[in-house]
């Protein structure tokens, strides 16, 4: 089983693109904390890129910016690709399935009574994005 579930703030804001045949991939980078000796002063922070697509892609590219907290859920990914001077690079990476918003994108506290943000489950003509209520 391959499932992944990260709990943390974008390190920086989501860069949407589209692929030539016209799906909308966003990647983004949360910092996930860890305890490295069991005391908050020695604390230290995982950088975990994030890979969302298609509508899911969309909303985290509307509706997420640097410091917002976040439930990732997905999978782990390990690619490969080639340098221009042909060595061989890997990259680890979580393919996001369900994006939860876990703070208020106008106080950056807990949203009361929201929903989640699982978009991926949202047909395209569900809620347009101006009706979406977070």
């Amino acid at each position: 089983m391959n499932k992944v579930i990260l709990v943390g703030h974008l390190a920086r804001d989501p860069e949407v693109r589209y692929t030539q045949s016209g799906k909308a991939v966003a990647s983004f980078t949360i910092a996930v904390n860890r305890n490295f000796g069991g005391t908050p002063e020695q604390r230290e922070a995982d950088f975990i890129p994030i890979v969302a697509w298609e509508r899911l892609a969309e909303t985290c590219g509307n509706n997420l910016t640097k410091g917002r907290r976040v439930l990732v859920e997905g999978r782990m990914q390990v690619r490969s690709y080639e340098t221009a001077e042909k060595q061989r690079r890997y990259v680890t990476e979580v393919i996001a399935q369900n994006i939860e918003f876990l703070d208020s994108r106008k106080q950056g506290g807990p949203e009361t009574g929201a929903a989640p943000a699982d978009m991926s489950s949202f047909g395209k003509d569900v809620f347009p994005d101006e009706e979406i209520p977070f």
